[in-house]
């Protein structure tokens, strides 16, 4: 594919940006590879069954008259004076008769589209945390310098296709419209599809409108072109709340896809066993994917998936672990069985970016994308079990998310590439580093790496025996100073603001 020219850098000849950071070119991604199965067809189908049975014996409670309503409506056993909806298969199948299978997200620049679903692949940018650390100024509470300055990050580093929730909040604004000022960073800053947050229906209508005023369209317009998403979390076990009940409403009222992510710990909000998490957190979601299409029967949904486990010595989330790989891997099996794009996770519980932050990263980047996830949240910058959004474990991602890039680039086995002739050009005993295949080639021949260092260690030594973690100071840092904020039209800016200003006005600017 393509990249187009960004900020930061101009694609080279061999496929790289050439810029003093070097990182792959912009791209949408596609899995080649067959998802990896854990799970039986006949686990799969124990695991579907006893969710229905959860859903139709057990039920979930609803707090918000909206949603018992809708569910009432489409024949779902509802009562009203506990909140307790129960439905039994026949709801699921026909909401599951609407559901398209793939969906994709447009932002002002759509050369930044992006698809979810099938084999598409797309890296999400840390969302939610209260906090923000840097190597150079320690933890602190979120602002919106930070925010603004992980923006500029996710617009330059092209391994990131989307902008999560709040990636720090800015505790320093008002909480009633701080989320306005985070959608103008994200338009204004960025040229990437972001995520509203869901928390009622006045949240939402902001980030759709201000998307539609970003990309020149009417709401109508972007209803049959998403431009957002969003996620929205069921409190397990068994509790949908009134906010994201009309956060949810909104975003499928105006075609937007949400994601439907039971946030399940073994042994806290799930039982202790694995099966037992998967069918509460599988009837968890369904419920959401069934409400969705009783708002708007072919409105996207994605299946959201965030189980692991707890430290059962001190109630901690602990990610990364054997338990949330193979927890990823049956979530996307279960999402495959409805024909749903699949959203997960590749998070840690490191509280700091060391070694323990890399391999529980790794291990749950390969669970997501062996258990064919369409959508990866919290890819780059996720620290201390979602309470901290890190620059250094953003760089650290970074590498990470380009190795799998790498990784997932069909290999070429023609004739050339096999390579006969020039083996046979080298005598036995000899070297291929100065043969025609090898001049032809070595410029791009491998990945080149952002953050690793491969030099010998007399050379390692001489630069300055500087370890990853300080060479992820530098290449945030420079990658700040070289980024370039895209262009916005001066009128849709003006638009922009002008909306901004008005809602505060109608919100109100109350402290926190």
């Amino acid at each position: 594919m393509n990249a187009p020219r960004r900020a930061g850098g101009r694609r080279s000849k061999a496929g790289r940006t050439s810029t003093s950071l070097p990182q792959l070119p912009w791209q949408t991604l596609t899995n080649p590879y067959s998802p990896m199965e854990i799970a039986g067809p006949d686990a799969v189908e124990a695991i579907h069954r006893t969710s229905i049975r959860i859903l139709s014996e057990l039920g979930v409670r609803v707090i918000g008259a909206s949603v018992l309503d809708l569910f009432s409506k489409a024949g779902a056993k509802v009562d009203r004076d506990t909140g307790l909806v129960r439905f039994d298969e026949e709801l699921v199948n026909h909401a599951l008769a609407t559901v398209p299978s793939r969906t994709s997200l447009t932002p002002r620049n759509p050369a930044r589209r992006v698809e979810i679903g099938g084999n598409s692949l797309c890296f999400g940018l840390v969302a939610g945390p209260p906090n923000v650390h840097d190597c150079v100024n320690g933890r602190r509470a979120g602002n919106l310098a930070d925010y603004e300055n992980f923006i500029r990050l996710a617009q330059y580093f092209n391994a990131i296709h989307l902008i999560g929730n709040q990636v720090t909040s800015p505790m320093e604004l008002p909480a009633n419209s701080r989320h306005l000022d985070t959608y103008l960073a994200n338009l204004r800053l960025s040229e990437l599809s972001f995520h509203v947050s869901a928390i009622g229906k006045g949240r939402v209508m902001d980030g759709i409108n201000m998307m539609a005023i970003a990309r020149g369209i009417s709401r109508e317009e972007m209803a049959h072109s998403p431009g957002v998403t969003t996620i929205i979390s069921v409190n397990s076990p068994r509790l949908f709340d009134q906010e994201m009940g009309e956060g949810l409403i909104a975003m499928a009222e105006h075609g937007q896809p949400v994601s439907i992510t039971p946030f399940t710990l073994m042994g806290a909000m799930t039982p202790v066993t694995l099966p037992a998490a998967m069918a509460q957190q599988n009837a968890e979601a369904l419920f959401g994917v069934v409400l969705t299409q009783l708002v708007r029967p072919g409105a996207p949904v994605i299946y959201g998936a965030f189980t692991s486990n707890v430290d059962m010595k001190s109630g901690a989330p602990a990610f990364g672990t054997p338990e949330n790989t193979k927890a990823n891997l049956i979530a996307g099996q279960l999402a495959r069985r409805y024909g749903l794009p699949y959203r997960t996770s590749n998070a840690n519980a490191s509280n700091a970016v060391d070694l323990q932050a890399a391999y529980e990263t790794s291990m749950s980047t390969w669970g997501a994308v062996l258990g064919g996830g369409n959508l990866i949240y919290h890819a780059a910058g996720w620290l201390e079990g979602g309470l901290t959004a890190s620059y250094e474990k953003l760089v650290l991602d970074i590498e990470i998310l380009q190795n799998m890039i790498e990784i997932l680039k069909p290999v070429d086995f023609s004739e050339a590439e096999l390579g006969f002739d020039a083996i046979a050009a080298v005598p036995t005993g000899g070297h291929f580093f100065g043969t025609d295949h090898t001049i032809a080639r070595y410029q791009s021949a491998f990945y080149e790496p952002l953050l690793s260092d491969w030099t010998n260690y007399g050379g390692w030594q001489a630069a300055g025996a500087k370890t990853a973690l300080t060479r992820a100071t530098e290449i945030w840092q420079r990658a700040l100073v070289e980024y370039e904020e895209p262009a916005l039209d001066p009128a849709i800016r003006e638009e922009l603001d002008a909306y901004v200003a008005t809602r505060k006005e109608q919100i109100g600017t109350a402290e926190p």
